[in-house]
């Protein structure tokens, strides 16, 4: 069994509601079909920055698809309407304030044995968790976010004119890159455990117009993944500028500038900010972004699952 590590701030909230006995029935989880599209953007579109990743997933892909990884769930009332929507698989998202929604979720979630983390707001997170734990599931790693929004992008005294999307002559140093950034957070390296699948994902993106860059004298110096964009919201992450630029007012102005592209395809940008990094927090607020809600990410026991 992998060695447990959790967030101490995480830690007290997640034992705590472990236990509590709750007899909350769950509400039927059916998975849900292309023929209900539409139905279901417009109950995610309720909440947009809490629900880009999931609507972009079924505007680029559809409900159905692979490269969902995973399978959207929907819980219904007795009337028939919307309670809840999840995509459950590599990672679980959820969007619901029905809590036999959430149980169901839970449920569901157990059966599927490559869920790699589970990743909401804080509330949200914490009740799902309290009927998970029930099945004998347990976190590898957790981490407190800050979820930080934009809807202006800020005016920089100098402005990055060499901002641009990504090519497939960039993939090795984007895949490098990405590679060690979800390293550094989550304990896994992408490249030795599914390298083809990690590489064909990163190859998408960039074929999507996703991954905007900058370089200099032939060196990449910044990159952005646009992980999910809608016209209510843009989800970025990956956020790299070369140690060499950082501290020098380099990365903000390229944020500023891919802000404003952004802003005028989407109402707002969104990202996610570990909340131990200090100075990466200082960074965003500098380049516009305000800080919005508390996000849980509980990256999986996957041999316990």
């Amino acid at each position: 069994m992998s060695s447990v590590f959790v967030d101490p701030e995480i830690e007290p909230v997640m034992r705590t509601i472990s236990h509590e006995e709750n007899a909350t029935a769950a509400l039927c989880a059916e998975a849900l079909q292309n023929s209900e599209k539409e139905e279901v953007l417009n109950f995610l579109r309720r909440r947009p920055i809490h629900t880009v990743c999931m609507s972009s997933y079924i505007q680029d892909h559809g409900i159905i698809s692979p490269l969902n990884r995973g399978v959207f769930y929907g819980c219904r009332n007795s009337e028939g309407k919307l309670e809840g929507v999840a995509l459950i698989g590599h990672a679980t998202l959820l969007e619901t304030e029905n809590e036999g929604a959430l149980k169901s979720f839970a449920q569901l979630n157990q059966q599927f044995a490559g869920a790699h983390l589970i990743r909401g707001q804080h509330e949200m997170i914490a009740r799902f968790w309290r009927y998970f734990t029930q099945m004998g599931h347990g976190p590898r790693r957790a981490c407190r976010e800050s979820l930080f929004q934009q809807t202006h992008a800020p005016d920089m005294a100098e402005s990055t004119t060499e901002l641009r999307t990504a090519s497939l002559v960039d993939l090795d140093v984007i895949t490098a890159i990405n590679a060690q950034m979800i390293l550094d957070e989550c304990g896994i390296n992408p490249l030795l455990k599914h390298p083809a699948g990690f590489r064909e994902r990163i190859t998408r993106r960039i074929e999507q117009g996703r991954v905007w860059v900058s370089s200099e004298d032939n060196q990449l110096v910044f990159k952005a993944d646009v992980f999910a964009e809608t016209p209510e919201m843009s989800y970025v992450e990956g956020v790299y500028v070369h140690p060499e630029k950082r501290g020098q007012g380099y990365g903000l102005r390229c944020m500023a500038q891919l802000g404003r592209i952004l802003l005028r395809r989407s109402n707002a940008i969104c990202l996610l900010v570990n909340e131990r990094k200090k100075e990466l927090t200082r960074f965003y607020q500098k380049a516009g972004y305000e800080f919005h809600d508390t996000y849980d990410t509980i990256y999986l026991d996957t041999q316990s699952n």
